[in-house]
């Protein structure tokens, strides 16, 4: 099971990477000083790093099978969560603007003003929220000895 929570935990990684490439790149962190992104950096950044925190002590983990490492992992992943669900909670009026904005283009408004996360797809965002409850749901079941490690 812990090998499973590894490469689920990869692959959601692999989604969180594409998305915040894409939250820098449309000037995500630029639009923390116009109030233009609803995700603020703190939060972005903070989810990265105890997620990736997280997966370097899982690694160790499953290297060196001390229950301690999953249970400090399972830890890491609680925030880790919780910021997901504050970005995910902020998105998604987001996510509706810009249906609304395709369904009638006039109210796309100027590039400017577009949040650098309306253009996250949805099937990434999804993958990598479905993924992440597996992780953990899967880390917790490793760190009670549920299933063997």
């Amino acid at each position: 099971m812990d090998i499973a929570a590894l490469i689920t935990w990869v692959v959601a990684a692999l989604g969180g990477f594409y998305m915040l490439g894409t939250w820098i790149q449309r000037g995500g962190i630029r639009q923390q000083q116009t109030g233009t992104s609803r995700l603020p950096a703190p939060v972005v950044f903070g989810h990265f790093a105890l997620a990736a925190l997280g997966l370097v002590v899982w690694i160790i983990y499953v290297v060196a099978d001390k229950t301690a490492l999953a249970w400090t992992a399972f830890g890491l992943l609680l925030p880790v969560a919780l910021l997901g669900f504050v970005m995910l909670a902020r998105w998604i009026p987001v996510c509706r603007d810009r249906d609304r904005a395709t369904a009638t283009p006039a109210a796309a408004g100027a590039e400017g003003t577009v949040p650098a996360e309306r253009h996250f797809p949805l099937p990434v965002v999804l993958a990598h929220g479905l993924l992440a409850v597996v992780t953990l749901v899967l880390v917790l079941l490793t760190a009670l000895g549920i299933g063997g490690s």
